[in-house]
């Protein structure tokens, strides 16, 4: 391997370039000159080097604020493989969002121009099912596009919320709240560095600091309750455990709703995500159901007429998943 130079933005001196991220975990050590801010050497278990200890054909990562450190010098001068922190992303946010304004605008988009957040609601959901959808299957040209999608929902519901005639508010405004939650809720990141913090406790603490912020009276408050039964469970569970509600405390009973509210429970506490589970068995169903019914018709029969039998006889078996 080909020792590899990561250079900082002299802007963002604690920020990474996304592209330098598969380097540093497949790496078998990671340096930092001597300009490198102490903290973030600390965090990414880097040894500052010198010129004289680095080779270009080692397998490494120097982390370095400019080319002109020495180590990171010498090694650039030895063919290893360099790559610059980028000035911040945005300008095609700016794009995406000037766009927008410009199909609510006059003489833009009659369709665009009539929504309204009640109107577009199905929409934010589908795309968010696609978007998930996108995921589970590993298809990244979808799950590029599916981002896009639900980037534009969040354009379009801000736009149209800058239309409100007593209690606008904008884009930008959207975007500053959430730069204020993202610093406020990691004070080990953008302030002075919390004595005691553990990656461990990160939950714990995020939820910690959100009491406090939003000054809420009850450990489920800001559930949302419109989300599907199994991961409103699991999230209900996952509050009330944070507080140390004992599980005899959670609902219990013969019925179909209790049933399952507990396996839901069980899952959640035993670090699974219930929903995402379902959803794979859910989803290798309706392959087989397809596979039985192709198999089926390629056998003369009417998959619209099978018997139980039929389903049995030319239902996958596991191996022929796998093959697939």
């Amino acid at each position: 391997m080909t020792a590899v130079v990561v250079l900082l933005s002299p802007r963002l001196p604690g920020v990474l370039p996304a592209a330098a991220l598969p380097a540093l975990r497949a790496a078998a050590e990671v340096w930092a000159g001597k300009d490198v801010p102490e903290q973030l050497r600390q965090s990414l278990g880097a040894r500052e080097v010198a010129a004289e200890e680095v080779t270009a054909d080692a397998d490494a990562v120097l982390i370095a604020a400019d080319a002109s450190e020495p180590a990171a010098a010498a090694l650039l001068a030895a063919g290893a493989t360099r790559i610059d922190t980028p000035e911040p992303a945005g300008s095609g946010l700016l794009d995406a969002a000037a766009v927008m304004d410009r199909l609510r605008s006059p003489g833009g988009c009659p369709w665009d121009a009539e929504q309204t957040h009640e109107s577009l609601r199905q929409y934010l959901v589908e795309e968010t099912y696609e978007l998930l959808e996108a995921i589970e299957d590993g298809d990244r040209p979808a799950l590029r596009e599916e981002l896009g999608d639900v980037l534009l929902q969040v354009l379009f519901h801000a736009r149209v919320a800058a239309e409100h005639a007593t209690e606008p508010f904008d884009i930008d405004q959207v975007a500053g709240d959430l730069v204020d939650k993202l610093v406020g809720r990691h004070p080990h990141v953008f302030a002075t560095e919390e004595e005691g913090f553990e990656p461990d406790g990160h939950d714990r603490r995020w939820e910690e600091l959100k009491q406090a912020e939003k000054k809420r009276e009850s450990s489920v408050d800001g559930v949302a309750l419109g989300q599907p039964a199994v991961s409103l469970a699991a999230k209900l569970t996952q509050r009330v455990a944070r507080v140390g509600l004992p599980v005899d405390l959670l609902p219990a009973g013969d019925d179909t709703g209790a049933t399952l509210f507990g396996v839901t429970a069980v899952a959640k506490l035993a670090g699974e995500d219930p929903e995402t589970e379902l959803r794979a068995v859910a989803r290798q169903f309706e392959r087989d159901v397809r596979a039985a019914e192709l198999s089926a018709k390629a056998a003369g029969l009417d998959p619209t007429r099978l018997t139980a039998d039929d389903w049995r006889r030319h239902w996958p078996q596991p191996q022929s998943r796998l093959a697939t």
